[in-house]
């Protein structure tokens, strides 16, 4: 396939904008409004360059999909997931019968408390405190695109780099995607109230609650693995991967800002495609140009709304449960098994497709989906959780 150098798109100079440089070729979509707000993110004082991704698509305010550099420091371009992020844990199962381990996933919409699970297993992950002391929905996954999936390995691409991460074809892995749970959003908030969409006025303050959401995002994303993994009857393992992709780093003395980006400098990253379709553990190399970074995922292309309506056209629910390569799909609230379906993102082979064109990445391994889960189903969850109750957080 043939990529195109990627394409620069600026405001008139009179704005004195920052460049824009989009990572995708021409075979891919990029949605007219969320170029747009590319610009308008890149004609902010301070800003440097906005680098936006194949999966780019419209954000609140501003684009996903991006990793935009600047001398100042924008809280609004992280959002308020500050956090959310994938890990890849590996996991040993003497049988990966997909039914049967849908019925086995515990409730990850109920949340894990110090105090009232003090004797849950899932704490032997943690070390030291809790960040922040936020004990609200640890060990929960969240709404949106948020998801747990326990996936096989089904190619190898680059056998050496698969090997050093311990990973061989034919292996289990689970993939969790959650953020902060209402952390980041609270930090967020506080910053808004006083100062809108314009920068942090004591940038190392911010940073240090981002920090923090930072670490809690890992760590809720290990606490989910391990209460997946117990009640699967499986030991719970290191992740091989776990990329933050909505943060703010300080890079070569300015703000480099990620939304929906994942780092591209030398690390492993697992780019999500949909419960329907195939993932991708790569290498990534981003450069400079790049700001550093690579895309997280497939990429929306319909709004939520949207992806009801057609959905809801085409499809039934029991239609949604069971995807065409094979695996089924837990998730008890239908308007989201709607909204998240995989006709409502872009195909993730052509985003990894232009990263590759654009030697941003290399595929290291490809994952295929056996069971994702997205919320619980009425009346499937197991004993001990329907014992303790299930308080929504």
């Amino acid at each position: 396939m043939s990529v195109s150098p990627a394409r620069q798109e600026n405001l008139p100079r009179s704005a004195a904008p920052a460049s824009v440089s989009v990572f995708a070729s021409e075979a891919s979509w990029i949605e007219s409004t969320a170029l747009a707000q590319c610009h308008q993110v890149a004609a902010l004082d301070g800003m440097i360059h906005v680098a936006a991704m194949p999966d780019l698509h419209p954000g609140k305010g501003a684009p996903i999909g991006a990793a935009m550099s600047s001398t100042v420091l924008y809280p609004f371009l992280v959002g308020s997931d500050i956090g959310c992020g994938i890990a890849v844990f590996p996991l040993r199962l003497k049988r990966a019968v997909p039914e049967r381990i849908a019925a086995r996933f515990p409730d990850l919409d109920r949340a894990l408390h110090p105090k009232d699970d003090a004797d849950d297993p899932a704490w032997t992950v943690l070390t030291g405190e809790i960040p922040a002391g936020h004990l609200d929905g640890l060990g929960t996954v969240g709404r949106g695109n948020h998801f747990v999936e326990l996936a096989r390995i089904e190619t190898v691409c680059e056998p050496g780099r698969a090997g050093q991460l311990g990973l061989a074809q034919g292996d289990l892995v689970l993939l969790v995607h959650s953020g902060s749970r209402g952390l980041g959003e609270r930090i967020l908030r506080a910053h808004t109230e006083l100062h809108g969409a314009g920068p942090a006025a004591d940038p190392a303050a911010y940073l240090a609650q981002h920090d923090d959401a930072v670490r809690w995002g890992s760590l809720n994303r290990r606490l989910i693995a391990a209460r997946v993994a117990g009640a699967l009857g499986a030991q719970i393992t290191e992740p091989v991967v776990d990329q933050c992709h909505n943060l703010v780093e300080r890079r070569d003395g300015n703000y480099l800002h990620r939304k929906g980006a994942a780092p591209g400098d030398g690390r492993d990253v697992l780019i999500a495609g949909t419960r329907g379709t195939r993932s991708y553990l790569v290498a990534a190399h981003a450069g400079p140009d790049a700001n550093h970074s690579v895309a997280h995922g497939a990429g929306r292309k319909m709004s939520r709304a949207d992806a009801l309506r057609r959905g809801r056209a085409k499809h039934t629910v029991e239609e949604l449960r069971r995807t065409p390569l094979g695996s089924v799909v837990v998730c008890g609230d239908r308007q989201l098994l709607f909204e998240e379906a995989p006709t409502a993102y872009k195909r993730i082979d052509q985003v990894i497709a232009d990263l590759v064109g654009h030697k941003l990445a290399t595929p290291v391994a490809v994952t295929v989906p056996l069971v994702t889960y997205k919320t619980p189903e009425a009346g499937s969850v197991p004993r001990r959780d329907r014992r303790r109750g299930r308080g929504r957080s």
